[in-house]
């Protein structure tokens, strides 16, 4: 049997640094995505060629799955791994034919993509989606996407243990924008559990164009340790709170929506909490930007996509922009110019997304003209940084698409 999979990447429209903290942010998947063909094999073994990149890799099946030379193998044995270890009689290999629409370390999570790919193929090959194991756990359709994210950040998730992951200590809204996005629809989510908010259709006269800065922001490379740093801010928080409170709150959603002083008494133990290597200042700065983001910016933004009210959407996008370089501080110069000069070409709004530490940004548009906006956009960037003009390549124009499907054949 063959299996066909198409799995989007994914645009976080507004929502930084939310998920693992368990606040709400609103994504939606993209028309770019990775496309594999997938074979069962007799060997253990996940094999992938990799037709953009011309290469090949091949991790084994097995606890102790290693990655192989090409470097996103890691993500390959991450997965083996997991697998592995939660299903004992998985032994089922596969082969994957891949290709992919997604520009790479650009913000759009083609990491988490193939992620995604790499699992659908094992649980199709192996029926694991009707073990014991998985019928136990599989409450709704956000199951396997937040179980996804946990083969790669290394998270524990319900009944399974932790592990290393592949370094970056996220969320799963990378995984479930990729998995339960619908055509022509936004979707503000929540997670730690993962869950629908609400999903709202999308303006038809609107437009999201996606601009790489050419800063790479991969997640195993250069950015992995600032994101880790801001992430595990937030864990340290938490522990610090339950420490001097006696609770045990997971997530700072959950501290935050445990009184209504919760927010001014965690303010007061954010400097001590700081003695473990992190700046007072910053760890401040940073639960006022999630605070914002989450109780400001995000139903301000759907608000605005209900009702198409560009001026409430630029409003939301700025305010994200600002908070994410003055507080969050997850942003690079580049990341910057091409969100503070999107209007100078006819934006509505412009903010970044993504991890951070470089990556890429997105502006609202109309359709009339949206080309002409990208283009516009992307030569005044590559006139004032000429250096990376050639990996920023060109801006992408995209309305929401639908989330990841398979397919027999």
């Amino acid at each position: 049997m063959t299996w066909r999979y198409r799995v989007p990447g994914r645009v976080e429209l507004v929502g930084k640094h939310t998920d693992y903290a368990g606040g709400p942010s609103v994504t939606c998947a993209t028309p770019f995505h990775m496309h594999a063909s997938v074979e069962p094999l007799r060997e253990p073994v996940v094999r992938v060629y990799d037709q953009r990149s011309r290469s090949v890799a091949e991790v084994a099946l097995a606890v102790d799955a290693m990655p192989a030379a090409a470097r996103w193998s890691v993500y390959l044995a991450a997965v083996a791994r997991r697998v592995a270890r939660d299903f004992p009689l998985a032994r089922t290999g596969v082969e994957l034919k891949l290709g992919s629409t997604i520009p790479t370390s650009s913000g759009m999570s083609s990491s988490s993509a193939l992620v995604v790919t790499v699992a659908m193929a094992l649980f199709d090959a192996n029926a694991l989606w009707a073990t014991p194991a998985w019928q136990a756990v599989a409450v709704d359709d956000l199951a396997f996407p937040q179980y996804c994210a946990a083969v790669e950040s290394g998270a524990a998730w319900a009944a399974f243990a932790g592990d290393l992951g592949v370094g970056t200590r996220g969320g799963a809204q990378d995984h479930i924008a990729i998995c339960a996005s619908r055509d022509g629809e936004v979707g503000e989510y929540a997670y730690l559990p993962g869950r629908v908010v609400r999903r709202v259709a999308w303006p038809a006269e609107w437009r999201i164009v996606v601009a790489n800065s050419g800063v790479k922001a991969t997640k195993t490379g250069n950015a992995m340790h600032a994101y880790n740093r801001v992430a595990d801010s937030v864990r340290t928080l938490v522990a610090a709170w339950n420490v001097e409170t006696g609770r045990t709150d997971e997530t700072l959603a959950a501290v935050l929506a445990s009184a209504d002083d919760a927010f001014d008494r965690v303010m007061v133990i954010a400097p001590r909490t700081a003695t473990h290597g992190m700046d007072a200042a910053w760890l401040v700065g940073r639960l006022m930007q999630y605070r914002h983001e989450t109780d400001v910016v995000v139903p301000r933004f759907v608000e605005a996509v209900e009702r198409g009210d560009a001026a409430l959407a630029r409003e939301s996008l700025e305010q994200s922009q600002r908070f994410a370089e003055e507080r969050l501080e997850n942003q690079v110069p580049q990341t910057a110019w091409l969100a503070a000069h999107a209007s100078e070409h006819g934006a509505m709004g412009a903010t970044a997304f993504g991890a951070g530490f470089g990556g890429a940004v997105w502006a609202l548009v109309t359709s009339d003209g949206a080309d002409e906006f990208a283009a516009a956009w992307m030569a005044s960037y590559g006139a004032a940084h000429p250096e990376l003009a050639t990996r920023a390549g060109v801006a992408h124009v995209m309305r929401p698409s639908a989330g990841a499907t398979r397919r027999t054949a």
